[in-house]
């Protein structure tokens, strides 16, 4: 990085002062600085000298002490309500294996034994064969009191004999249009459902409290902000999965001044209707503009997840398990982007499959044609297996991908539940984020937590190196980021991704301050230790939180 200019701003003594840098602006040139001075909430100053000179007695000041100041992280792709819920639930996103996460589905269900339902989520497939837990297994832990629980990557769920009977699944239920009920040798429920068939269960499931909705969001909020984020884009903003509709919590918290961060939401697309839904779509936009919360953008989920077999695939998956589902036919998804677009909505894309993004690219494609070029920054989410043609074509239409680089390992879930149906020639075609880079393709970056790690600088270290910490063999390494252009990814990229550039996402004179100190300077760091390379400290408008 190479120095910025020394400049300040007008105004009385800073507030809030950083020195002795170093300091990561994430400008465009990528500039570097070794202080900066806050007032009344934002940049004031930047640079030793005029630093020096906006400090009084009252200042309060940080010495930086060699750890690197960048722009507050910015999370694209999060679900901060369901992570928080979550944690407030049986939580099992750290179970070691199998036999750890019974165990704590057990000690949840003895220690609240007044609860009518056990509840929670984050166990992971690839540590279960084939990636389906059997009913027989929770019922052990469990006994006759029903569960649901949320897998990690959402597009499932894990339920108990006592939930099946409740809701009336049996061998005579069929699959839904857009899920998979997983059998037993019987043809009974085996306790796995896939992505729709959730909803056969999570209907029966008693609704979450409006107050408990909020408690998710705050611990979901507190989450973050340890973690460095400033400002995230919630993927979902309607029912979903058995949740319901968060925009009114976020409305309520945005009005009563508790919504520390700046959030842009995505308001579900729901695959069940068609473009009748959009006068609605418009009336929630406007509900949502306030103050720190908005909700501009509109989430499709056009398929699932290649470990369940349900992303959209161009060919068959290896060993006849067909191609993956479209939620949506290709005429019913352009009609809607086309018709999205024109109204002025982001567009945020769910599309894991190669079939999935070529499908969402020939909409936006389409759109264009129709509409003409504009600044509405559509973005694609999650961009697993991508064919090479396709890849130019982000920069071509102007569309941004929006990666999650915890998953681009060679984790259980790669190498068992997902290259092996993929096949060799298309494994190689995951998560192409150097190939995105250079093609010119604007890219952002989210956790899609409590699906996967909040920490951005885990996802950082895995975009760099292809590999968790303490791992050493990498996935793909070639398509790794340099360590400047995935900083780059979660603070400048992801902000103009969700039109909030203007205010955050680089340290220049007269933005906000929302920044974030780090333990360490990950530039002075061997690549293999960026991972371990903490928060000490998030700054929100100036403002420690």
């Amino acid at each position: 990085m190479r120095n910025s200019p020394s400049r300040s701003g007008d105004g009385g003594p800073a507030e809030l002062a950083f020195v002795g840098g170093p300091v990561a602006t994430m400008d465009s040139a990528r500039s570097g600085t070794d202080a900066v001075a806050v007032r009344g909430g934002r940049i004031v100053a930047l640079g030793g000298p005029d630093v020096r000179a906006r400090i009084a007695t009252s200042t309060e000041v940080v010495d930086l002490r060699g750890r690197l100041l960048l722009p507050g992280f910015h999370d694209a792709h999060v679900h901060p309500v369901y992570g928080g819920l979550q944690r407030l639930r049986c939580d099992l996103t750290d179970s070691a294996d199998a036999q750890d996460c019974l165990r704590r589905i057990g000690e949840y269900a003895r220690s609240r034994p007044d609860t009518e339902w056990v509840l929670g989520g984050g166990w992971d497939m690839g540590q279960f064969p084939g990636g389906t837990p059997s009913r027989e297994a929770l019922d052990a832990v469990t006994g006759d009191r029903p569960a649901y629980l949320v897998n990690r990557d959402h597009h499932g769920a894990w339920v108990n004999s006592a939930a099946l009977r409740l809701a009336g699944v049996d061998r005579d239920t069929p699959d839904p249009r857009d899920g998979r009920v997983e059998r037993d040798r019987d043809g009974g429920p085996a306790g796995t459902l896939h992505e729709g068939a959730t909803a056969l269960v999570s209907r029966v499931v008693p609704a979450t409290t409006e107050q408990q909705y909020r408690e998710g969001l705050l611990e979901g909020q507190r989450v973050l902000h340890s973690l460095g984020v400033t400002s995230w884009h919630d993927a979902i903003i309607g029912p979903y999965l058995g949740y319901a509709d968060t925009l009114g919590t976020y409305v309520d918290l945005d009005r009563r001044g508790l919504l520390t961060a700046r959030v842009r939401g995505a308001l579900w697309w729901d695959r069940d209707r068609d473009e009748s839904q959009i006068p609605e779509l418009l009336a929630r936009r406007e509900q949502a503009r306030g103050e720190r919360f908005r909700a501009e953008a509109v989430k499709i989920m056009q398929d699932g997840v290649c470990e369940n077999l349900t992303a959209a695939m161009l060919l068959p998956y290896v060993g006849g398990h067909g191609s993956g589902l479209s939620y949506l036919t290709q005429d019913a998804l352009s009609r809607a982007v086309r018709l999205l677009d024109a109204e002025g909505f982001q567009l945020h894309f769910h599309a894991v499959g190669d079939r999935a993004i070529r499908d969402t690219l020939d909409a936006v494609e389409a759109a264009r044609a129709v509409n003409g070029m504009n600044d509405l920054r559509h973005q694609i989410a999650h961009v697993q297996v991508v064919q090479p043609s396709d890849v130019p074509r982000f920069h071509e239409l102007g569309v941004a991908a929006t990666i999650q680089a915890m998953w681009a390992v060679n984790d259980a879930a790669m190498t068992e539940l997902t290259v092996p149906h993929l096949g060799h020639r298309r494994a190689g075609w995951q998560y192409p984020f150097r190939s995105l880079r250079a093609a010119g393709a604007v890219l952002a970056a989210g956790s899609d937590w409590p699906v996967s790690d909040a920490s951005p600088m885990r996802a950082v270290h895995v975009a760099v190196n292809r590999r968790e910490p303490g791992d050493d063999d990498p996935f793909l390494p070639a398509q790794g980021l340099d360590l400047v252009d995935a900083l780059a990814a979660y603070t400048a990229g992801s902000a103009w991704v969700n039109h909030v550039e203007h205010e955050v996402g680089t340290i220049e004179l007269g933005k906000a301050a929302d920044l974030v100190v780090l333990e360490d300077d990950p530039f002075s760091l061997p690549a293999d230790e960026i991972g371990l390379c903490g928060v000490d400290m998030t700054v929100v408008d100036g403002r420690i939180v």
